[in-house]
């Protein structure tokens, strides 16, 4: 048995089977509904959907499809690229503080800050953080270290925009973050007012309170103090280094290092300094390491400002 004409056409996959099938229609539109139809596979009556009126011209059946399919092409891409959508806020610090090249010490005061947001947010995807939570969470923290804190989260889910794992970054929009007023210093009112503090200390430490007031170094910069820093005939110090958070850091070149005039109350601040055989630095702790600011403050600072009648209770940073 033959086939007739007319079915061999609609049967056919041959690209002439289309001219063949459209060459007698006169309606544009009906034309374009039937090439559209062949090229996608259909043959239904229907115009370009599954029981849609429109023509479609995709190879989707709805936009749902088309979204997932983009989805699920950019999650083959961030896998190509080693990136994850689903982190959490934790696993996100973790992978940022590991290609993060800064000094070490910078790298624990960031793990210290994100901290604050990770005991809240750390096991969120990353995705699923709004802006208005943030915003409250920021505002709970303490004012001492709120601006840090938030800054440094903001620059973590910078790098995850960067990554491409979220569009907009959460902790900048909508989340005001102002730079703290700079805390207004105290000094003493005279001379005679920190002579009565000193005098109130232990005898190994009233010199060194002496020495920071009159030269204005801060206390990063006179616990790192060595004996060689000091230059009697020039009358200067030289500032080479500074020792803060447990860790010494020296000055990169030799331009950023300073020479700092040493008047002559510093100068006998100096002379009346007990030496340390053992230890190189200009105002050692009681073994010969660095001075414990941390320590020396609740145990030595504070209860010689009291013992003196100080009110308010001035911080060593106000020397």
């Amino acid at each position: 048995m033959g086939v007739r004409h007319h079915d061999h056409l609609m049967l056919s996959g041959q690209k002439g089977a289309i001219s063949d099938v459209t060459a007698g229609t006169a309606d544009p539109v009906e034309r374009e509904r039937v090439e559209t139809a062949s090229r996608c596979g259909r043959t239904g009556t229907g115009r370009g959907g599954r029981d849609s009126k429109r023509v479609q011209r995709g190879g989707f059946a709805s936009e749902r499809d088309a979204a997932a399919a983009l989805e699920r092409e950019l999650e083959r891409l961030r896998r190509e690229q080693r990136v994850s959508r689903s982190l959490t806020l934790a696993e996100l610090v973790e992978a940022y503080l590991e290609q993060h090249d800064v000094d070490p010490v910078t790298i624990e005061k960031l793990r210290w800050l994100l901290g604050k947001a990770v005991a809240v947010f750390g096991d969120r995807p990353v995705g699923e953080l709004h802006s208005q939570e943030i915003a409250a969470w920021r505002i709970a923290l303490s004012p001492g270290y709120r601006f840090d804190a938030t800054e440094a989260l903001r620059q973590v889910l910078s790098r995850a925009v960067v990554w491409g794992m979220i569009d907009v970054n959460p902790a900048k929009l909508g989340v005001d973050n102002p730079s703290p007023r700079r805390r207004e210093q105290r000094p003493f009112e005279s001379w005679a007012e920190l002579d009565a503090v000193a005098a109130n200390l232990a005898p190994r430490y009233r010199p060194m309170v002496i020495f920071a007031a009159a030269t204005g170094l801060r206390p990063a910069e006179w616990l790192a103090l060595e004996r060689r820093d000091i230059d009697r005939e020039a009358r200067v110090v030289f500032v080479r280094r500074s020792f803060t958070k447990g860790r010494l850091k020296c000055t990169k070149t030799e331009a950023s290092r300073r020479a700092v005039p040493l008047q002559a109350i510093a100068l006998d601040a100096i002379e009346r300094q007990p030496s340390s055989p053992h230890s190189p630095l200009l105002f050692p702790a009681e073994r010969g390491g660095y001075l414990d600011l941390h320590n020396f403050r609740n145990r030595e600072w504070k209860p010689a400002q009291r013992a003196a009648g100080i009110e308010p209770l001035r911080r060593v940073y106000d020397l």
